[in-house]
């Protein structure tokens, strides 16, 4: 057998009573919920009993996204599953980053409150949008974005998606480019547009911020969203990066099986990542770990 990777969701799949269920099985996932309540009294319940439109806004899916994610990691390796290496989508990153110990956990959920904030506020100072592509490749979408003013591809997903930042103005006609050349194109129900320069002001914010944060050398490789490779050289420039630049997963991907990875696990909510690794390569395994059941499920 090769070796596991835990992939820590991003923000998109939230919905209510998320994580709810585990919090109530594990021990290790309790402990996580009970740190956020500490330090962001009501994030429990914001989890586990709020309303849609509460968590879809980024200041409380990224706390909420987190926790969820974190105590879905612990309560894996309760079940005595030690991963060889790990990576997050996005704020899923940030997850990663506590379970590897680069950040305490507690230093992590601070850190993941603020970068919520600071994005919640650029997304509102700079107003933009994202669209999903689909069917057609990479080099395609860069090929139509560089046709429209602010318009910039953040996810590099799979080989057939790719999702794009731009302007509420630019949205419409950006849609029809693809439709044009032979592709399909969705605009996301999300707040900002992230990954982007869009996010430049957030991205300032975080940096001055992590200055007074303490970062340790990891107890497993974490695959950096902004070089694909794991973490090495200036830990904070990297956290910081991540939030004006794209997420390389297909690349994070690709690269974690060269590295020997056969098996990934997708801890936190959703299966979106799941997915993903399943049009990437047909040669691995790729599990869900969010619930009780999805635990027991896991063939290690």
């Amino acid at each position: 057998m090769g070796k596991i990777a835990l992939i820590f969701s991003g923000q998109g799949a939230q919905y209510p009573g998320m994580g709810k269920a585990l919090c109530e099985a594990s021990p290790a996932a309790k402990r996580i919920y009970d740190m956020a309540d500490s330090i962001r009294e009501g994030t429990s319940a914001q989890c586990f009993e709020g309303a849609q439109e509460e968590l879809n806004r980024t200041v409380n899916t990224q706390p909420c996204v987190f926790t969820a994610d974190l105590a879905a990691a612990y309560a894996v390796a309760e079940k005595g599953i030690r991963p060889d290496c790990v990576a997050g989508f996005s704020l899923g990153e940030i997850a990663a980053l506590a379970f590897s110990g680069i950040l305490t956990d507690e230093d992590a959920f601070r850190l993941v409150c603020k970068r919520g904030e600071l994005m919640d506020k650029a997304a509102t100072e700079n107003p933009g949008a994202m669209v999903a592509v689909m069917k057609i490749t990479p080099q395609q979408v860069e090929e139509i974005c560089a046709q429209f003013d602010k318009t910039y591809p953040v996810n590099y997903n799979s080989p057939a998606q790719t999702v794009v930042a731009t302007t509420g103005e630019n949205a419409a006609a950006f849609c029809d480019a693809v439709k044009n050349a032979g592709g399909r194109a969705k605009v996301l129900p999300v707040s900002g547009a992230f990954h982007s320069p869009f996010m430049a002001d957030a991205a300032a914010g975080l940096a001055a911020y992590m200055k007074d944060v303490d970062f340790a050398e990891p107890s497993v490789p974490v695959y950096s969203d902004y070089t694909a490779k794991p973490y090495e050289g200036d830990y904070r420039e990297l956290v910081r990066a991540q939030v004006e630049n794209p997420v390389r997963w297909q690349t994070i991907v690709e690269n974690m099986i060269a590295d020997g990875v056969d098996t990934f696990i997708e801890v936190g909510v959703g299966k979106t990542l799941t997915g993903l690794i399943k049009r990437i390569s047909e040669d691995v395994r790729a599990f869900k770990a969010e619930t009780p059941a999805d635990l027991e499920a896991l063939p290690l």
